[in-house]
């Protein structure tokens, strides 16, 4: 295996909503980066200079990735890595899919959470903006809110009523609860790739920071909560969980 010359930097949120990485997509990188061994360190200061506009990405040597999955492909082609290792095409494929299903459909909910959910934006996002001299703290909120909001109905899933989005986002939770049944991981004994991504974005969902009707419907499925406690004890092992309290664990919810 081939390492960098001097560590790589992740820039990224930091630690946040009571967990390790704020970021869903940097939780998802740091993840590849502690599975793989190699050596980085965090930088939780680059949103402003992101290439892309959005966190995360990295420098490595010369070159700037941006992109949570292009990282992950960097990482592969330069360093010889393999998150996939021994699983055959179709399991891979399958992963692949799962990776789409996360962050195509239910990162956008979640996001919505965050952002759009009155309650959960005044303890959390709003928590990290700002007055600049150019516009007050409370100007600065609605902005950050409406260009959210503007995103997920581009996107689309902001054009449906908030039942429909529940409604969807709860059978991708069912999907995924389905796909990894008993397993300690989505293929097996040892974590994939996909699972970073699934780490993130199940995680953003079930911190005990936010509540709210998506983070019922997730703790109505009994393996996704220790799912996530599984992979942030097992890439996170400095993080706390203290805060993350026993659920009260319900039966999978039945879906047409």
């Amino acid at each position: 295996m081939l390492y960098p010359e001097t560590p790589i930097i992740l820039y990224a949120a930091g630690p946040g909503f009571g967990l390790p990485e704020a970021s869903s997509y940097a939780m998802k990188s740091e993840i590849h980066l502690r599975m793989a061994g190699l050596p980085y360190r965090k930088d939780c200061h680059g949103f402003a200079k992101a290439p892309k506009g959005k966190l995360p990405y990295i420098r490595d040597g010369q070159a700037v990735i941006a992109d949570s999955t292009l990282i992950r492909q960097h990482l592969e082609w330069s360093y010889g890595i393999d998150f996939d290792v021994g699983h055959d095409l179709a399991a891979r494929a399958m992963a692949w899919a799962v990776e789409r299903l996360l962050e195509d459909h239910l990162g956008w909910a979640a996001l919505r959470m965050r952002w759009l959910d009155p309650v959960n934006f005044a303890r959390g996002p709003a928590q990290m903006i700002g007055a600049t001299p150019h516009a007050s703290r409370d100007e600065r909120r609605a902005h950050a809110q409406a260009e959210v909001a503007s995103e997920l109905h581009a996107h689309g899933i902001g054009r449906h009523s908030e039942e429909d989005i529940q409604f969807l986002a709860t059978r991708s939770l069912y999907s995924f609860s389905v796909l990894l049944a008993d397993r300690p991981f989505l293929l097996g004994e040892k974590p994939c790739g996909t699972d970073a991504t699934a780490c993130g974005i199940l995680a953003a969902i079930l911190t005990p920071f936010f509540a709210g009707p998506l983070r019922e419907a997730a703790l109505g499925f009994d393996n996704l909560y220790p799912y996530v406690c599984r992979m942030l004890r097992r890439y996170y092992p400095e993080f706390d969980l203290g805060d993350w309290p026993t659920p009260d664990l319900r039966p999978v919810t039945e879906l047409a």
